[in-house]
């Protein structure tokens, strides 16, 4: 079945809108025909005739062959072309930076995970850029095909009420134009995003959510973020800072937070509380195998941890489904599957929220599918689909 696209036009319209609507069609409806391309797109014959010439010759376009129909000559078909561009997503976290590109397709093609000590704007920026060179030559891929980077941040961004960075923050970037700095160093286009958010984004386009229209993604990143998808839509507040919702109190009087306050969510439910909770019993957490192993062995400090961060996870998810009204809540990010599952098997959802009805198509929570590399997918998805969809309705 033909899906519904944006249509162009062939007065008025500029020749980038247009080549956008023809590739997002083809995306969504691959392979597709010229006529079927005007019919659906409403443009004329000559001019999806000329823009798929265009298209060609700039590599984004594959002519795949002819479609035989009942009547009429044979129909050349167009798909796109995965080895015609790509982009680079850069997930910058204070201990990692994470890498994910992706072909013209959105398939993720290539990743890396670098670990990292010094997240300050001197040291990181020029290790992104030779890591970026180094993903390029990796892919066998030619630098005028890049389209772009997506640079992915832990928030808040900007001035904000939280009074300290903390752990779960990059030291030193207040004040420097961030999407300035990495075109000048990377030499293509970039998009500054939210982590929470580009891990929404990521999970819309690749992975759980690809037919969920509004959900609510809690990503374990950094620290604890939330990012939302509304009828198709990003949201991001004012300053790109929506959804922080790991400064939501959870227990008054509780744990200390960087932020200044106390009783913060993601002191108890993040990857960084589950590294100090087990830090303070003499158990250092060098990676994620190490996680697992411990669940593995039923480790009852691990075991303990996640039932804590479950109640308290548990209040704001309830929180959640009253006030966004969501499909599902999905959980992804930096959490092995085995303990994010598990963690989710040990939540207390009430019954008396909006969430709990007969008629569900999903599950109220759900574990995400794009696992560590989430964000910096979403990173690169950003400027596919700025490539390939006339308007930014995802990201906007």
């Amino acid at each position: 079945m033909t899906k519904k696209n944006s249509t162009g036009g062939n007065a008025g319209r500029n020749r980038s809108h247009n080549k956008r609507v023809v590739l997002n069609f083809v995306r969504a409806n691959d392979p597709s025909g010229r006529a079927e391309i005007a019919r659906s797109c409403q443009l004329s014959i000559q001019a999806v005739s000329n823009i798929t010439e265009v298209l060609e010759e700039d590599g984004l376009l594959l002519a795949i062959g002819q479609k035989t129909g009942i009547r009429g000559k044979p129909a050349t078909q167009y798909t796109l072309n995965p080895e015609g561009a790509f982009a680079i997503g850069i997930e910058v976290r204070p201990d990692a930076l994470i890498c994910a590109v992706l072909n013209l397709k959105g398939d993720c093609v290539y990743s890396e995970i670098q670990a990292f000590t010094d997240a300050s704007p001197d040291k990181a920026i020029p290790v992104i850029t030779k890591m970026v060179d180094s993903a390029i030559k990796s892919c066998t891929r030619k630098r005028n095909q890049l389209l772009g980077a997506g640079i992915v941040m832990p928030g808040p961004f900007g001035v904000s009420g939280l009074s300290a960075l903390g752990g779960a923050n990059l030291p030193n970037w207040d004040g420097i134009d961030i999407q300035t700095a990495f075109e000048k160093a990377l030499g293509c286009p970039v998009i500054i995003e939210n982590d929470a958010t580009a891990a929404a984004i990521a999970e819309r386009v690749t992975g759980k959510a690809t037919t969920i229209d509004t959900f609510c993604f809690v990503y374990f990143g950094t620290g604890l973020g939330l990012g939302v998808i509304a009828d198709g839509h990003a949201l991001r507040g004012v300053f790109g800072n929506f959804g922080e919702i790991g400064h939501i109190i959870t227990q008054n009087g509780g744990n200390q937070c960087a932020c200044g306050n106390q009783g913060c969510l993601e002191t108890y439910a993040s990857r960084m509380s589950v590294k100090t909770h087990l830090e303070k019993i003499g158990i250092e957490l060098l990676d994620e195998f190490t996680l697992v192993q411990l669940l593995n062995d039923e480790n009852p400090d691990l075991l303990d941890w996640i039932k804590n961060a479950a109640q308290h996870l548990s209040q704001v998810i309830s929180i959640l489904e009253n006030i966004f009204d969501p499909e599902t809540i999905i959980l992804g990010g930096a959490m092995p599957d085995a303990v994010m599952d598990t963690l989710i098997a040990n939540l207390e959802l009430p019954k008396g929220s909006l969430a709990n009805r007969n008629d569900r198509t999903f599950e109220r929570v759900l574990r995400g599918s794009s696992g560590r590399f989430t964000a910096a997918i979403g990173g690169a998805a950003m400027i596919v689909h700025k490539t390939t969809m006339p308007s930014m309705a995802l990201f906007s």
